[in-house]
Order: C-alpha cells, then structure tokens, then sequence
C-alpha cells in the first residue's frame, strides 16, 4: 500500500508523463527497498485503478485516463419511447447499439425466482446483452422474464418480432401489462475475467452492479435484469422526484 500510493502521488505530480514507460519493476524494487513481489502487487493495484497499464513484453505505463460519462436512471428514462439505451446514447451524441443472445425455457435459479416471485426452476426467458456505443462495449447486462407472462404471445423472444428493441416497458404494455415501478439496487464489484473480456478493460477492475426489477401496476415482478457498469466509463447518478404536498 505504500508503494502504490507513493507511485500515485508520483505520476499525479507529473514524474512520468501519461503514455510513459515505467522504470523496470526490479530498479523501483531496489528503489523502494522491497521485493520484486510487493513492487509488482503495487503495480496491479495501480492497474485495477486504471491508474498504469501493463503491455506484455513491453512494460507497464502511465495510462490515459478515459472519458467518464454520467448515466441517469430516473423515471424519466423510462419515459422515452423505444429502447432508453439508445436514447441515452443519442443524448450524447453517439450511436447505442447491442448484441444479444436469448434462451428460453430456463429454469429459474434460487436467486432470480425469489426477484420475480416465481417457484425456483419456472421457466424462463434468459437474454445476455452486450451493450454498444460508436462500436465500443459500455455495459453489459442479464435479464429474465418468467415465461408464465409472455408465453404464446408476440414478444416472448425480447428482440424478436413486432416489439424488438424497444424496451421492457413498451413490449409489455402490448400485451396490455402497465409496468409502473423499477426498483435498483447498486452494489461495487470488480470485473471477472469473462466481464473483462467484454467490456475491454482489465480483470478486477471496479464495476457496479444494478439488481433492476420491473413491476407492474398490481406489484407484480415482470423482469429483473443484473446490469454490469464499468466505473472507469460511467458515473451513475440517480434523479429523485419530488412532491410538494399542501
């Protein structure tokens, strides 16, 4: 912890420039007066912070920050028509994309029947999204639906059919279901590999986690997503509306 903080105060203060190879890890070992393992563990640690990045064969350098943009979830997001990913992306500027994979009949894992209010192992609908902005993965996310709501009708398959790419809210006011409510819980986390993979960026690196569930006018959970933010590119703020009573 040491080390790496005193790195960090190094390269804050402008002794290696971004983009600047670091001296050799055993040269700032020796530095420091510690072993090659401590200097390379305050080295990851600066890379998990996306403070250094590591090229292999190469060495480790200073990297350039990357854009952070903000991502608002309020009521108002929901409020769009069609798909709020996009329309937060056109807001921006950029073109909002997603690649997608979907399964249906899947049993309901213990976790995801108690989120939709379901019997653990109800069928499902399983839809794994990467989501896109200009080309570049920004977000990822799981979503299930039970299949008791949307079997044998038009938007049982997410992106397929007449409702594809729109959004939750819109494919199930066609089937004449009023989603009224969201509820999110965000949680800090650190990349997995596979999540690394996706997003671009590197394996621990610090993620939030959003439990989102959907329900309709009777309480009713209608779809409950896990999304994946990266840190390093988002800053999720969360717009509360207020009431003035009498």
């Amino acid at each position: 912890m040491r080390v790496a903080d005193d790195l960090r105060r190094r390269i804050t203060a402008g002794e290696w420039a971004v983009g600047e190879r670091l001296p050799s890890r055993a040269k700032l070992a020796a530095e420091y007066e510690v072993g090659p393992n401590v200097l390379q563990r305050a080295q990851e640690r600066l890379i998990v912070e996306g403070v250094l990045e590591g090229r292999a064969g190469s060495g480790t350098y200073v990297r350039e920050p990357r854009q952070r943009m903000r991502m608002v979830r309020s009521r108002h997001r929901e409020s769009r028509n069609g798909s709020p990913f996009r329309a937060d992306m056109h807001e921006k500027g950029k073109r909002g994309s997603w690649d997608c994979h979907t399964e249906a009949r899947v049993p309901a894992p213990d976790d995801i029947a108690q989120r939709l209010a379901i019997n653990p192992g109800d069928l499902c609908v399983r839809t794994a999204y990467e989501f896109l902005a200009d080309g570049q993965p920004v977000q990822l996310s799981t979503s299930w639906e039970p299949m008791a709501l949307t079997d044998q009708t038009p938007i049982l398959l997410p992106e397929m059919g007449p409702m594809a790419g729109v959004g939750v809210v819109e494919r199930m006011r066609s089937i004449g279901v009023t989603v009224d409510t969201a509820v999110e819980v965000p949680r800090p986390g650190r990349a997995t590999r596979e999540e690394a993979n996706l997003l671009g960026i590197n394996v621990g690196e610090l993620l939030l986690r959003i439990e989102r569930t959907y329900y309709d006018t009777t309480g009713r959970p209608v779809e409950t997503a896990d999304v994946v933010v990266p840190d390093s590119r988002w800053e999720v703020a969360y717009e509360i509306h207020i009431t003035s009573e009498p």
